[in-house]
């Protein structure tokens, strides 16, 4: 199995009054992912992280397999997900795959 975790800052053009709702709805929206995307098992997003962590958001999946991890980073559903609630708003990705044991 493969953890999928991936944290991201506002840009610093988005109104600090439109921060939660557009983390809310990028919650929504990759959770629900999981059932439409094959291999992705589940789906955290971590809305309001603690005031020591330097990224605003941050999405958790585990996945069945590497080759599900790649597959899911072209599918189109998880691209409009991410084109549409997470992009336009957000700047400094990070991320880290790792294999479970």
């Amino acid at each position: 199995m493969v953890k999928h975790i991936v944290m991201w800052n506002f840009k610093e053009d988005v109104p600090e009054g439109e921060k939660k709702a557009i983390k809310e709805k990028a919650k929504k929206e990759l959770e629900a992912l999981v059932g439409v995307v094959p291999g992705l098992i589940s789906a955290f997003v971590i809305t309001e992280p603690l005031s020591s962590s330097s990224h605003d958001f941050c999405l958790v999946t585990e996945l069945e397999t590497p080759e599900a991890l790649a597959a899911y980073a072209v599918n189109p559903n998880h691209q409009n997900v991410a084109n549409t609630y997470v992009r336009p708003y957000t700047c400094n990705r990070a991320a880290m795959d790792y294999m479970m044991d």
